[in-house]
């Protein structure tokens, strides 16, 4: 596996992370149960930080609230692209942060746009991150797992890139 870090590796994990879109948000119930459920990125900021529209009636507002650790779980399957985040999570009522990130696209889950009674951003600020791609574009890693499997050996070790940044 063919590993990355620094400036290169944060750059790449901000495109996948753009590229892909949609992550598995991953917080702590009152219980102990990790829960997690899909959102939608609305971007990874210079600074690191990755941010998200919600409505603070909900769950994961309150989970985040009494346990700020929570995971990302990104996943293009078809591209072989993953990228896992272990960060903070706050609460944020920055109205000129909401009206830089807000699109009409989000008038699904917020009719009044902007002014929707409990609109706030959620933004999580990782720790550690992590990221998983095809080196060599996705046909490469198959050919070179089928050639792994007909000759029983393991595969190449540049078949794979892997990123690892820890804030």
């Amino acid at each position: 596996m063919t590993e990355i870090t620094g400036p290169e590796a944060l750059a790449r994990v901000a495109e996948l992370v753009q590229d892909i879109d949609i992550t598995m948000l991953t917080t702590t119930d009152d219980e102990g149960n990790l829960v997690s459920r899909p959102m939608s990125t609305r971007q990874m900021d210079d600074a690191g930080d990755i941010w998200f529209f919600t409505a603070e009636d909900t769950e994961k507002v309150d989970e985040a609230r009494q346990n700020h650790d929570v995971g990302l779980a990104y996943c293009d399957a078809k591209g072989m692209r993953y990228v896992s985040v272990a960060g903070t999570a706050e609460i944020v009522h920055d109205r000129a942060k909401m009206e830089e990130l807000y699109s009409a696209s989000l008038e699904i889950w917020f009719a009044d746009g902007l002014d929707t009674p409990g609109i706030a951003l959620l933004k999580v600020t990782p720790k550690v991150t992590e990221f998983w791609e095809p080196a060599k574009g996705k046909l490469a890693l198959a050919a070179g797992a089928l050639k792994s499997l007909v000759t029983r050996d393991t595969p190449d070790d540049d078949i794979m890139n892997h990123g690892r940044i820890v804030c």
